[in-house]
């Protein structure tokens, strides 16, 4: 079997998007609760989840979003806590991290993709059908929403994480040039 093991370095890395990803979502982002849940989050609580798939590999991205996620509710909950949004969170850093890893070309258009993978399959479409199957709300009255703030995110997060992939060389894996 093919394990991953992090060094030292990597471990507090993750550590650290961990907590970024906490801040970010938690308490440095505007949230909208639609009844007895949180219905719209506004923020780049993600970016960091992110940042780690492309940078350090889909592994690392799966474990920043769902330990995000998990101790990120215990420090701010609004709502009760449903593991659905666990693995959304974990697959918000796996499926960017695969995109970018299996494109070719200029890193920004690469990131781009892998950005817009991420954004429109999970943020726009997964999270609303778990709240809409969950708590009933909406998912057309969740839509418009979701679609502005993936328009928003995917340029930022493609652009943030290009400037910090050729500024940064912690990360020789991700290949930006």
């Amino acid at each position: 079997m093919n394990e991953q093991r992090f060094t030292t370095r990597e471990l507090v890395l993750l550590a650290l998007f961990v907590s970024l990803n906490i801040v970010l979502a938690r308490v440095a982002s505007i949230r909208i609760a639609i009844g007895p849940v949180e219905g719209i989050r506004l923020g780049f609580g993600t970016f960091p989840v992110f940042f780690a798939g492309v940078s350090m590999g889909p592994l690392a991205g799966a474990i920043v979003g769902a330990l995000g996620d998990l101790l990120g509710y215990w420090v701010n909950p609004m709502g009760p806590y449903m593991p659905h949004f666990t693995v959304a969170a974990a697959l918000s850093g796996v499926l960017p991290a695969v995109v970018f890893r299996m494109t070719v070309g200029r890193c920004f258009w690469r990131l781009f993709l892998a950005a817009a993978s991420g954004q429109i399959l999970v943020s726009t479409f997964l999270v609303p059908w778990f709240l809409q199957n969950l708590f009933g709300l909406p998912f057309a009255a969740l839509l418009p929403g979701r679609v502005i703030a993936a328009m928003i995110h995917i340029p930022v997060y493609a652009a943030g994480a290009d400037i910090l992939l050729r500024r940064v060389r912690l990360f020789p894996a991700a290949r930006c040039g």
